[in-house]
């Protein structure tokens, strides 16, 4: 799988979150939060078309696009390329930065001490 662009995964995100949808509903989403033209959009998603991240249901004529690869996969492949190029390999040093950077609530905290816990028991 190639490595998606960061205009590519943050589509695949409103993908992955929506299921299903047309570049308008792509592009209104993404018009939100950033000055993008629709043509950029379209141009994305049909590059990402081609190299097989998402597929294309041509039988309307607005084409319906959904995401062809899991996102839990292009996660863990991109934390994985992360941590070896950035991070020297370091889990330990990945986490420790993420962590710096913004205060995990309360509830958050639990999660990754009972994660970490379930790792320890395993």
């Amino acid at each position: 799988m190639s490595k998606p662009t960061e205009a590519e995964l943050e589509i695949l995100s409103l993908l992955w979150e929506m299921k299903e949808a047309s570049v308008r509903q792509i592009h209104e989403r993404l018009a939100e939060t950033k000055d993008t033209g629709y043509t950029t959009t379209l141009k994305i998603m049909q590059i990402m078309h081609a190299k097989g991240m998402v597929t294309r249901d041509e039988e309307n004529r607005t084409h319906i696009y959904r995401p062809a690869i899991k996102q839990g996969e292009t996660q863990q492949s991109l934390v994985k390329n992360l941590m070896a190029t950035a991070f020297g390999g370091s889990a330990k040093s990945l986490v420790m930065q993420a962590l710096g950077q913004e205060n995990p609530s309360k509830a958050e905290i639990e999660e990754i001490r009972a994660f970490l816990d379930q790792l320890e028991n395993n």
